[in-house]
């Protein structure tokens, strides 16, 4: 079973765990590369995403995003 620790930045600039994405989607992640392929139910790629193993290493690379649960919705934010 693959390793779902980590976070990374959605398309709409929010922070994501990899565990729990959202919407109906799944994360494939490779440790090694620190990718992130999100995915629909059907495996249809729909975002690519750097993995940032701990919320420091989100802080030491400057990026400045909200965490959020699942439940926020990928959509427009509009």
């Amino acid at each position: 079973m693959p390793n779902l620790d980590g976070y990374f930045v959605d398309w709409n600039g929010n922070l994501r765990s990899v565990s729990d994405p959202g919407e109906d989607f799944s994360c494939d992640v490779d440790n090694v590369s620190r990718y992130v392929a999100v995915t629909t139910p059907r495996g249809v790629l729909v975002h690519e995403a750097t993995l940032f193993r701990t919320l420091e290493d989100i802080v030491k690379a400057g990026i400045t995003a909200h965490l959020v649960p699942g439940s926020v919705s990928w959509g427009s934010p509009e």
